[in-house]
């Protein structure tokens, strides 16, 4: 694709690279055929080559317009058609530098101004949002239903259960806790933490370590997002330098942001060389355990016979290209899982999505649980929060967290 970039960004770190991204697009829209938005509207501005070409038009001039924002805020950053472009364009990094130039033109209505303000500053503080959830849980019974649909049911305390398997440690990974999920779904980091115990790693957790990022980067305040960044690596950064082995994500959508700090503060002469470490040092759960599915297998005394379908969420499959992992240990502890129908699409939650765009972000709800619930599981189980929290929205079949499963079969031979 020729282009001509605008004075007012061809020379910055931005225009370079959406520069180099657009020559890469050769027009075939292969990526139209994997694009949830574009098979729902049928509107070529409301796949991956229109909107291309909507931003293409921004950075060489051309207003933006509401309607030009309308079409970027409809894609969910799936990331499915840069699975599908043979030509390998970034088309989400793209998207990242047209959706702030638009914002920039356009501007936002107050209404939307204050949604969007409130989801970056409650969302990532768990001081706020933590008593905002348990809030919501108690008032769950007398809310209206889009508001049911983000609040999980309020479980039991989890207890604290003894190790299925008592090992001095070996190894010592940092955990990143995350700014949602501890409040949502607390027994996805407790699974964690004893599968790894069991398997001979202790996982810490920094203490200021907080939001990974991507919460403020979807919004567009894309400053924001690289400060939550710094303040992770900071916090990280005396257990690197002590020499632990990972830095562990249970859920997706952090994991694929922290494995780009290393690009997004590549000008940042402080931390380009610390952001790097971090991205390499981050790796998703099941990367961790497939390297120990034989130890896993030898643990594991009763199989755990049931039968559930795996939702890869598209921050894995996509994002960080992860596949096959999941339903391998899950197979290793004698769990009959498989993949649905369309399994490469978007359930729809995508982030702040299923609240900025319901009405799309429902439709593929419905959609992906109508080919998840075809054979009949006794539960879902996914790799994200907020795919877990949006699915369970839909249905009264159990959606979980796969690690769970683990911590089943560890603890049912223990």
């Amino acid at each position: 694709m020729q282009t001509k970039l605008a004075d007012f960004i061809k020379d910055s770190h931005a225009g370079q690279e959406a520069d180099e991204i657009l020559r890469k697009c050769v027009h075939c829209g292969f990526c139209t055929a994997t694009c949830p938005t574009y098979q729902l509207l049928g509107d070529e501005l409301d796949g991956p080559r229109g909107r291309i070409y909507l931003i293409k038009q921004v950075l060489e001039g051309q207003p933006a317009t509401e309607k030009t924002q309308q079409h970027l805020d409809r894609c969910l950053t799936c990331r499915n058609c840069e699975s599908t472009c043979p030509s390998g364009v970034k088309y989400s990094r793209l998207l990242d530098i047209g959706r702030a130039v638009v914002e920039q033109q356009v501007g936002r209505s107050v209404t939307q101004t204050l949604l969007r303000k409130s989801l970056s500053t409650a969302l990532p503080r768990p001081w706020i949002f933590r008593p905002a959830m348990q809030a919501g849980q108690l008032l769950r019974p007398v809310l209206p239903q889009f508001l049911k649909n983000k609040i999980p049911l309020r479980k039991a305390a989890q207890p604290v259960l003894p190790l299925s398997v008592t090992v001095r440690p070996n190894s010592r990974m940092l955990l990143l806790d995350g700014c949602v999920q501890p409040a949502m779904a607390p027994e996805i980091n407790l699974a964690a933490r004893r599968v790894m115990a069991a398997l001979g790693t202790e996982l810490i957790v920094a203490p200021k370590a907080g939001c990974c990022g991507a919460i403020r980067h979807h919004l567009n305040e894309q400053e924001a997002a690289l400060q939550d960044m710094r303040r992770n690596i900071d916090a990280w950064w005396p257990a690197i330098e002590a020499g632990v082995d990972a830095i562990l994500m249970t859920t997706s959508g952090c994991g694929v942001t922290v494995k780009e700090y290393g690009h997004l503060l590549a000008h940042d002469p402080a931390y380009a060389e610390k952001a790097a470490r971090v991205t390499a040092l981050c790796k998703d759960l099941s990367e961790v355990l497939a390297e120990r599915e034989p130890q896993i297998r030898a643990l594991v005394k009763r199989p755990v016979e049931q039968k559930i379908v795996w939702h890869p969420p598209c921050t894995l499959q996509h994002g960080q290209q992860i596949r096959g992992k999941v339903e391998s240990l899950l197979r290793a502890v004698g769990v009959d899982v498989s993949l649905c129908a369309d399994s490469h699409l978007c359930c729809g939650s995508a982030g702040t999505y299923s609240v900025l765009q319901p009405r799309l972000a429902y439709q593929l709800r419905d959609q992906k649980l109508k080919q998840l619930l075809a054979s009949q599981p006794v539960a879902v189980v996914s790799a994200n929060i907020g795919c877990i929290t949006h699915l369970q929205s839909g249905t009264d079949t159990p959606v979980q967290h796969w690690i769970e499963w683990i911590d089943q079969a560890f603890s049912a031979s223990a």
